[in-house]
């Protein structure tokens, strides 16, 4: 199969931890680490909010829990959605067109939940006009939009941030630890499989929609540079954009990732295998009570036997405690922590661009029989 060449300019080998934490790493302008993500700020920021959708409601009313914080502006095209803000929030400024929002001198910084193409326009508008910024994911549609803002948030001064939302949830800062501790060994395997009956976008596919959760989680989890991607998939209902797709990544030091990912499934489904070669775990979002299960259980190696005759460890099961608080309040209290502290985000510009090119590729490889793409 031949491949294509893919350059990005993004490096890998960003942070990957909270600042403070031992995942930590991440540069500030000034100031000691921060507090702890939950932990509240006794600081006033004002927030304006582009997009009262799907997501809107959930950043408005996670913003509104956090001490000190408040949405002040909110700007939406559609009149009932603007109408829906005035009923559960009378106190927050209306506006049609989010230019006027971006202009005001009481608006600290912007969230952008609008539709990916969107992103690029919106997010250099609010960076120029000296606003720290957090945008849904994916960054923006193309690696170039994204390289852009960065490289504009880096000449003004300003935090960006994209809003990976998985990357805050408790279950996966405790799979984060089980990796950092050595208990799961050196990781070799990433299987995810990641369906639902919709929620069908209007300007990107379901790569763009679904697997980008995976592509953050394994920027976190393994913190090794992508190396290859091919994708397959197609569209299932007429003409359009792919609404499945199935992902296989390659990553530096031979780990390997396969991401399953469908907008047409009878079922939700949100599991998450990771194998190292001392144990492996099984990530179950939907799991109400044992989202992670760590299984001591493997293949024992011996050289000096046929490679038939294997012996397999089979050990015990345990599911450890995490933090069942919503992701999405990480999320925003990572964000305002990074404004209050001029901390560079844990899943700020680079990642933002480095995810984005990811799926450029696997776009194009996606659109070109499943050829191999090297990053």
């Amino acid at each position: 199969m031949s491949a294509k060449s893919w350059t990005s300019s993004t490096a890998s080998g960003s942070p990957r931890g909270w600042p403070g934490s031992s995942r930590s790493g991440s540069s500030r302008a000034d100031g000691p680490a921060g507090p702890h993500p939950y932990t509240g700020w006794a600081v006033a920021l004002r927030v304006g909010l582009i997009g009262f959708g799907y997501w809107g409601p959930n950043l408005a009313r996670n913003f509104g829990e956090i001490r000190g914080v408040s949405v002040t502006a909110v700007a939406d095209r559609r009149a009932d959605r603007r109408e829906a803000v005035a009923a559960r929030h009378p106190a927050v400024r209306l506006f049609e067109d989010p230019a006027e929002l971006i202009a005001r001198p009481d608006v600290d910084a912007v969230v952008v939940a609008t539709p990916v193409s969107t992103h690029y326009e919106l997010g250099l508008a609010a960076l120029k006009a000296g606003k720290d910024v957090l945008i849904e994911k994916p960054l923006a549609a193309t690696g170039a939009e994204a390289e852009m803002l960065v490289e504009v948030a880096a000449r003004e001064g300003r935090v960006l941030m994209v809003d990976h939302t998985y990357v805050y949830a408790g279950a996966v800062r405790k799979i984060a630890d089980l990796v950092d501790t050595g208990e799961l060994g050196e990781i070799r395997y990433y299987d995810s499989l990641r369906i639902n009956l919709g929620l069908f976008q209007s300007d990107v596919s379901v790569m763009w929609d679904l697997a980008i959760h995976d592509i953050a989680l394994l920027q976190y989890l393994v913190r090794r540079r992508f190396l290859t991607v091919q994708a397959t998939g197609g569209c299932h209902l007429g003409e359009g954009l792919e609404s499945v797709a199935h992902l296989t990544l390659g990553l530096d030091g031979g780990a390997q990732a396969h991401v399953n990912v469908s907008w047409i499934s009878p079922v939700k489904i949100r599991q998450t295998i990771i194998v190292g070669d001392r144990k492996m775990l099984l990530y179950d979002d939907l799991e109400p009570d044992e989202k992670i299960k760590v299984y001591d259980r493997g293949v024992v190696f011996d050289e000096d036997r046929p490679a038939l005759l294997r012996d397999y460890r089979i050990g015990d099961m345990w599911s450890p405690r995490v933090d069942r608080r919503e992701a999405l309040a990480g999320v925003c209290a990572h964000f305002v922590q990074c404004v209050q502290t001029r901390a560079r985000p844990l899943t700020g510009g680079p990642e933002g661009v480095e995810s984005v090119r990811v799926l450029e590729a696997a776009q194009w490889s996606l659109r070109h029989a499943g050829q191999l793409v090297k990053l």
